[in-house]
């Protein structure tokens, strides 16, 4: 039996951040108890947690550790939980940490977190294997309601979610799509696909425009932009209302589509592309720094347009 207790990034209030031992759960015969290697940032919702933005959420409250992007090696496996010690999982979070609020709970040493819920993973992704959380968020933003897939032919933004849900397009087969990106330190790293701004692009005829910038007051525009029939996929997190013009989108009976949170099925069709090298995710993680200087971390990856991604490196806390 191993010390039940964990070092976490707890954010006490919006922008006070700590990193404190916490007690853990004890693990039941169906959960399994995982040493983080790394973790990852989240640059939408935990960037709503850290400036106090946050809508009301399921589980929300300070203090509370953050993080749903981790990975790391399975110490202890209870003989219901489906799993073996000594597996290399992705874990989408945890709430292990007693009175302290698990949302989403992944930004720890160790947690305590059902068998079910981690998923094993080629060791050789090693810190790749962060970006899984996203890569399924973007697998899922382009899964159709009805079946199949719907690929985006221009996406609006080039962050790591934007990359790759171009990325995925090109992966599946499609043609590749149109980046728009205003931003010139995010306007490279284009893996056969064009970078352009709505400016320079005068196309109207877009029947998948996907929405991943989080920039809520853009949807008049991007309407405009809609072939007859045209769908805007909102793929970004937005903590404001949205609204839109009636008109323009009625004479192009458009449709508005909200991307839900991804599913188990959406994790686990991404790990068979990445591991197959269908899928890359080479060139997206750009900051790491170890957990004790997560305050500077989280700081990076919120305020440096140069992060794509930051992730915390908890292996030398084992």
């Amino acid at each position: 039996m191993h010390d039940l207790d964990t070092l976490a990034v707890v954010l006490e209030a919006p922008e006070r951040l700590d990193l404190r031992q916490l007690g853990l759960t004890p693990p039941g015969e169906a959960d399994v108890v995982v040493d983080i290697d790394f973790s990852g940032i989240s640059t939408g919702t935990e960037r709503l947690l850290w400036s106090g933005t946050m809508p009301p959420f399921p589980g929300m409250g300070y203090p509370l550790v953050p993080g749903y992007e981790s990975i790391g090696r399975i110490i202890e496996a209870g003989p219901q939980s489906q799993r073996l010690a000594g597996q290399f999982v992705f874990v989408p979070g945890a709430s292990c940490y007693g009175e302290v609020r698990g949302l989403f709970g992944g930004a720890a040493s160790r947690i305590v977190v059902a068998g079910k819920r981690t998923l094993p993973i080629d060791e050789g992704l090693k810190e790749r294997g962060v970006l899984l959380a996203l890569a399924a968020t973007a697998y899922n933003a382009i899964r159709a309601p009805e079946g199949g897939f719907r690929i985006p032919d221009l996406i609006i933004g080039h962050g790591v979610l934007g990359r790759l849900l171009a990325r995925l397009a090109v992966a599946l087969g499609d043609a590749p799509p149109v980046v728009w990106e205003i931003d010139a330190q995010r306007s490279t790293g284009n893996e056969g696909y064009e970078i352009t701004t709505s400016d320079a692009d005068q196309r109207a005829d877009y029947k998948a425009v996907y929405e991943v910038s989080g920039v809520g007051g853009l949807l008049d525009s991007l309407i405009t932009r809609l072939a007859p029939g045209g769908e805007v996929v909102l793929a970004g997190f937005y903590s404001q209302p949205l609204q839109f013009d009636f008109p323009p989108a009625f004479m192009r009976q458009a449709r508005i589509r909200v991307a839900a949170e991804w599913k188990d099925e959406d994790l686990k069709a991404v790990s068979q592309l990445a591991e197959s090298g269908r899928l890359s995710l080479d060139g997206l993680i750009t900051d790491c720094k170890k957990a004790d200087q997560a305050q500077a971390a989280y700081e990076t990856a919120f305020n440096d347009p140069a992060c794509l991604k930051m992730i915390l490196d908890w292996r030398y806390l084992q």
